[in-house]
């Protein structure tokens, strides 16, 4: 990253207009010189802006390291400093937790704003049925037993590992607990999981047919009644608007860049899905254009399912109206 920045100083010296050169070279200097006073990257990676404010005349950088991993690598001259990977960790502090438990797979994972996020995905082994007879028979089934019992005590060793920290930080507003068969009801009756994960679990627990991802997606839209509140959810639900009035063809649906914004100046906009890309510029000043006419916007990423639709067919936006436009 240095050495990135040092290019970039040397780059920066063709830059024609004197002030935009001076404050793009301290800024890069600024930015050098804390980074070589590291003797490592914490582990939750490291973010750093720093630059001139044109109109105060002021000088800053911050460097700190975000409350959760940063995922992503982004580096920009700009005259804004770009935050928006960063805004779920300070907006959505308060996370759900996720656990899918069946006979010999678990998946474990966090809702955190429109975000869900697998931590871990593993297996166990966990013998099926089998033909003996006799005292063979009762010996066999209790070794199955055994090693069923002791899955879900590992489930619960890394559910308490990932989960605990969080509670006691006073971050788990709740968790969700499914699985395809009967061992999430085992896993719940049982004790296998701290006495303040338990607290957190709610009820009904979930039927699910899938592990992974695809799994906590599902879970997610069943306690959609519990979630409401949950930006996966809102941006689910105006999804399913969208597309339901777009089948329709009724009118209430707008999308391209130059007629949402003649519709945002109309009072006309209600709610706005923006796909997540701080490259472009068009949609940036969309998001806060809209911002300042009173209109929900939500900026989704890959978190989504749907955000690539949004960035592809709808050239990043996409919107549902108040009222239909003549």
């Amino acid at each position: 990253m240095v050495n990135l920045l040092r290019e970039e100083a040397s780059i920066s010296q063709n830059i024609k207009l004197k002030r935009t050169r001076d404050a793009v070279e301290s800024a890069i200097t600024g930015a050098i010189d804390r980074l070589t006073q590291l003797p490592k990257i914490p582990p939750n990676g490291l973010a750093m802006f720093c630059g001139e404010n044109f109109d105060s005349g002021e000088y800053k950088c911050y460097m700190f390291s975000p409350p959760e991993k940063v995922l992503v690598f982004f580096y920009r001259t700009d005259k804004n400093f770009h935050t928006e990977f960063l805004e779920d960790m300070v907006e959505d502090s308060e996370a759900f937790g996720l656990i899918i438990v069946e006979r010999d797979q678990a998946t474990i994972g966090l809702l955190r704003g429109s975000r869900i996020e697998v931590l871990e995905e593993f297996e166990g082994y966990v013998p099926g049925k089998h033909m003996m007879g006799g005292q063979s028979q009762r010996r066999i089934d209790r070794l199955i037993e055994e090693a069923y019992d002791h899955f879900l005590k590992e489930v619960g060793e890394k559910v308490n590992t990932y989960f605990v920290p969080i509670i006691e930080d006073k971050k788990m507003r709740a968790i969700l607990l499914g699985g395809p068969g009967y061992a999430k009801e085992d896993f719940y009756k049982g004790d296998y999981v701290d006495y303040r994960v338990k607290k957190l679990i709610l009820q009904p627990l979930y039927d699910l047919a899938d592990q992974g991802e695809v799994g906590l997606r599902d879970m997610v839209v069943k306690a959609s009644d519990i979630l409401k509140e949950q930006k996966y959810i809102k941006v689910n639900n105006l999804m399913d608007e969208i597309k339901y009035h777009l089948a329709k063809d009724d009118g209430m649906v707008i999308y391209g860049i130059n007629e949402i914004k003649k519709a945002i100046e109309l009072g006309a906009v209600d709610s706005l899905i923006v796909y997540d890309d701080p490259n472009n510029q068009e949609l940036q000043s969309l998001i806060q254009k809209a911002e300042g006419y009173g209109t929900t916007v939500f900026v989704v990423g890959s978190e989504l399912p749907d955000a690539e639709w949004v960035g592809k067919t709808f050239g990043g936006a996409v919107g549902k109206l108040r009222f239909k436009l003549l």
